[in-house]
């Protein structure tokens, strides 16, 4: 069967990430099964050519559509991961600060927090 151009991701600037490339495999992979549907069926029965063309060009529309609805919702999760990161390094920056300024309000926080859980952990045993 002939290439017809179809295949190709959606062009959206792309961000580093696992995000990014897991779309692009996604994307590429269901063309690549698309393309090998196309390729049995035409190789079967090859009177209905255009009736595979015209249904394998459907399905790579549909697939381009699939994959650039998903690309805004991955760079979505991409940007709030990063955001989660830079505040959870802030939380352990702040939590480091406040134990060295203040070791043994620290220490006695540790101590009641481990004997409350004790207790919790104890009485639904």
């Amino acid at each position: 069967m002939e290439t017809t151009g179809y295949g190709t991701s959606p062009s959206t600037p792309k961000a580093p990430g696992t995000l990014d490339s897991a779309l692009s495999k996604a994307s590429t992979g269901a063309h690549s099964a698309v393309n090998t549907m196309a390729d049995a069926a035409d190789g079967a029965i090859r009177k209905t050519k255009p009736a595979i063309d015209k249904v394998a060009s459907m399905a790579h529309q549909a697939v381009d559509k699939a994959a650039a609805s998903a690309a805004p919702a991955a760079d979505w999760i991409g940007e709030k991961g990063e955001q989660l990161d830079a505040t959870q390094k802030r939380l352990v920056n702040d939590t480091c600060s406040y134990i060295s300024a203040n070791p043994l309000t620290s220490i006695g926080l540790a101590v009641l927090a481990g004997v409350v859980l004790s207790r919790l952990t104890r009485s639904s045993s």
